[in-house]
């Protein structure tokens, strides 16, 4: 398994801190699950192979192209960074 993590800076309250965890098996499209923590608490959830899909059809996106966005958004956040937006709600 696969674990990134990231300290992220939501648009919703530039001033909070949280860490963001994603871990996959083989990657990103075969599902993967999250946890965001703010050091005082952690919240946890998962993203099925099938909710991959769903949501790429949802948003009329290809698949492949859908899943290299998540790619840049949740782990390369290097050679992405500035171009992608947290909100925490």
């Amino acid at each position: 398994m696969e674990k990134m993590l990231n300290r992220i800076n939501p648009v919703s309250n530039p001033e909070a801190t949280y860490f963001l965890q994603v871990a996959w098996e083989k990657d990103l499209g075969s599902g993967f699950g999250l946890l965001l923590s703010d050091c005082q608490c952690a919240w946890t959830g998962t993203v099925s192979e099938a909710d991959i899909s769903r949501e790429a059809a949802d948003i009329e996106m290809d698949r492949e192209k859908y899943v290299e966005e998540l790619r840049k958004a949740l782990i390369a956040r290097e050679e992405s960074a500035g171009k992608y937006n947290f909100v925490i709600s």
